[in-house]
């Protein structure tokens, strides 16, 4: 069993209903109001709720902050890649992808999913040796996000690649010194956008099945971003593309007065 810790996530978890629930605890302290929507989703789905001692809460929840309420439930699995490709076929729009090759540290993670949900991401594809994260403070860093977003593990990347791509999704790595912006890249069509681990980079094997690279212009003295950060500027601009209905022609190459870098340099952890 997990423990899931806050009032967000726990409600997150409760209304995707992917985990499965043991029982949801409630600070005996805890006013109606703030829990009335947990009390809901927990009804809705037959997950019995206990009233306990905010002490036991506190010890259970091991020193971290949990606004009164806790769940203990199953992990979290990963979304099979049939399920995403549904996912894909069944979208309105474009399909916009994130693949995440390697993260120092769930908060990192967390963050990253939280900005690829709010800027449209339709799925998230991670490496086998991601998924080994605690799923509570996985949820907790992405604000719910990793509950309600579709979270692949890659375990034979480049069938999984070669089949996104069969599908009709373009691959384009982030790296550094390459001469292609980001902000004149096209990322209208269905995209999938490969971010390296902050440590090596986007490996040989994905790079090989990447159909184009791009690099982030960067100004003034710093030479990398944090991961998330780098995943939020470039679903930010597919996000303003997709909205806009053009890339911008001006940026189509990485201006020579500016640096550029990749992802794989955010080698700087999470303040």
């Amino acid at each position: 069993m997990e423990t899931l810790e806050g009032r967000i996530s726990i409600l997150a978890a409760l209304k995707a209903r992917v985990r499965r629930f043991q029982v949801v605890l409630v600070s005996a302290s805890s006013h109606a109001e703030k829990v009335e929507e947990v009390l809901a989703a927990a009804a809705e789905i037959a997950v019995p709720v206990k009233r306990v001692p905010a002490e036991e809460l506190d010890r259970m929840a091991g020193g971290v902050t949990h606004g009164g309420v806790l769940a203990l439930c199953t992990p979290k699995p990963p979304t099979p890649l049939d399920d995403l490709l549904r996912v894909l076929r069944g979208s309105t729009a474009p399909p916009l992808l994130l693949l995440i090759e390697g993260v120092e540290d769930a908060r990192n993670l967390g963050y990253t999913l939280r900005s690829a949900e709010a800027l449209g991401a339709h799925g998230v594809l991670v490496k086998k040796h991601v998924w080994d994260f605690d799923g509570g403070a996985l949820s907790r860093a992405s604000s719910g996000a990793f509950e309600r977003l579709p979270v692949t593990r890659l375990d034979r990347e480049r069938d999984s690649l070669a089949e996104l791509k069969r599908a009709g999704v373009r691959l384009w790595g982030c790296i550094a010194r390459v001469r292609t912006s980001l902000y004149g890249a096209d990322l209208r069509g269905p995209t999938l956008l490969a971010i390296g681990g902050e440590k090596r980079g986007l490996s040989a094997a994905v790079r090989e099945e990447c159909d184009d690279f791009l690099t982030i212009p960067m100004q003034g003295q710093g030479t990398s971003l944090p991961l998330s950060h780098a995943a939020a500027v470039v679903l930010a601009e597919a996000m303003r593309q997709r909205l806009a209905g053009r890339p911008d022609k001006a940026g189509a190459a990485a201006d020579t007065d500016m640096r550029s870098t990749g992802p794989e340099e955010a080698g700087a952890d999470e303040p």
